[in-house]
């Protein structure tokens, strides 16, 4: 994965693409410093969580830029969002993570919504990367509180 952003900040720098060249470079110095805070090298399921991450930040703002009017900010957090998903796996279909919260509940004995931590723990590493965190939660708070 590093060697492949490094591969597109050279494209993106030949080919003057400045957005996409300033959006690889924040997200590897990003990286650099969670390997530099941990003092280990990531792995690519590591880095997919920071690029989740720096994602998820960029759509909140969006929100809140919309909000207060400057559609011009949020249009460059929007085209910096869709760089960023490039270096995401496929991301979890809304059907797939409620099927996966079911089979979760039956594996963890699941029976009332003070269960969600049994459920969330058996479902982090498998969505970690692939869904968002909330929507998990808000799936698995349905299901439980509808037990």
């Amino acid at each position: 994965m590093k060697e492949q952003l490094l591969q597109d900040l050279k494209e993106a720098m030949k080919n003057k693409d400045t957005l996409k060249k300033d959006t690889i470079t924040m997200l590897r110095a990003a990286i650099l410093q969670v390997e530099k805070d941990s003092q280990k090298t990531l792995n690519d399921d590591e880095i997919c969580a920071i690029v989740a991450k720096e994602v998820k930040k960029r759509k909140e703002s969006v929100k809140e830029y919309e909000d207060a009017g400057r559609q011009d900010i949020a249009d460059g957090l929007k085209r910096e969002v869709e760089i960023l998903t490039k270096y995401l796996p496929e991301q979890l279909s809304e059907d797939e993570i409620r099927k996966m919260v079911e089979e979760a509940i039956v594996e963890s004995g699941a029976a009332s919504p003070r269960d969600m931590g049994k459920v969330m723990g058996i479902l982090r590493p498998k969505t970690a990367g692939k869904a968002d965190g909330k929507l998990v939660s808000d799936i698995v708070k349905e299901k439980l509180a509808n037990m």
